[in-house]
């Protein structure tokens, strides 16, 4: 039995089960020295390093912190 062609270098997320959270990751990857958060994402620097290992209860609790870490730096609700 063949099995169907797919791309050599396709994205993982692509084949498989949903991967849980999503990152809120937005590419903009600069860690404020003052805070100590990125300036992308508002996380921290463990946050962002440990993000792969957290299970989604964990996640969760790293994006709902995420909103009161934006206004403080001033960035507002939504950016």
């Amino acid at each position: 039995m063949s099995r169907p062609s797919r791309p050599l270098f396709a994205a993982a997320s692509s084949y498989g089960p949903p991967a849980g959270v999503a990152s809120p990751c937005v590419s903009v990857c600069r860690m404020d020295a003052g805070s100590g958060l990125c300036e992308g994402c508002f996380r921290t620097l463990d946050e962002i390093a440990h993000w792969g290992l957290y299970d989604d209860d964990e996640k969760r609790a790293v994006l709902a912190a995420l909103p009161a870490r934006r206004v403080a730096a001033g960035r507002g609700p939504g950016g």
